[in-house]
């Protein structure tokens, strides 16, 4: 029977700082794994806002090496026209309220339902475009579970620049609409309203 080396009747014990049931500290000045050096700003790699569990970037399918999953073209496109629908739609339906009650619709003028309709379509328009601001989502991108984010940290894009992205897809649109369908080969998924702010679609996490 073995005793193991004579010169070390005790055996390897572990040395200070590596006691059992504790983890290894990591050397002063050196920050924890996942947590960026001070003063930097939260990279892809160190999400300040968890995007959902997926996938390591850069995976098949997965988009660009360092970016979340990207939207495909047809979820943004189904976004856009949920949002349409819940815009739009009230302020033409008040409208034919009115002509159904006028006694001509043929020469009926826009009435107070109609211009109920038109002041809904601002405000819903605002509050959409404030949830985009804010949340990276309007009501269109949540159903589909698809945000805006900003590309340089994927933090969302705040008011002002959202404000400044939707009238920057006046682009998309001069170009012979060519723009909006970009993304379809764009290797980051861009419409050129997204090249010039900088952002990115993503999907999201239910919740």
């Amino acid at each position: 029977m073995s005793f193991g080396d004579p010169n070390n009747p005790y055996g390897n014990q572990p040395s200070y700082g590596q006691q059992p049931g504790y983890p290894q500290q990591a050397p002063q000045g050196v920050p924890p794994q996942g947590v960026p050096p001070q003063g930097m700003p939260p990279q892809y790699g160190y999400p300040a806002q968890p995007y959902g569990a997926y996938p390591p970037a850069g995976m098949p399918g997965m988009g660009m090496p360092g970016l979340p999953p990207l939207a495909h073209w047809g979820e943004r496109v189904g976004a856009w026209l949920l949002d349409l629908l819940i815009i739009v739609a009230p302020m033409y339906a008040l409208g034919f309220v009115d002509l159904a009650r006028s006694d001509d619709p043929e020469t009926a003028d826009p009435g107070a339902f109609f211009a109920v309709g038109v002041v809904y379509f601002f405000v819903m328009g605002f509050y959409q475009l404030y949830r985009e601001g804010k949340t990276g989502q309007t009501t269109g991108k949540k159903v589909l579970r698809i945000s805006v984010r900003r590309e340089r940290d994927g933090n969302t894009l705040g008011f002002g620049m959202a404000f400044v992205r939707k009238i920057a897809h006046a682009l998309d649109s001069f170009s012979c609409y060519l723009g909006w369908l970009w993304p379809l080969w764009d290797p980051k998924r861009q419409t050129f309203a997204d090249k010039v702010c900088n952002t990115v679609v993503i999907k999201v996490a239910k919740g």
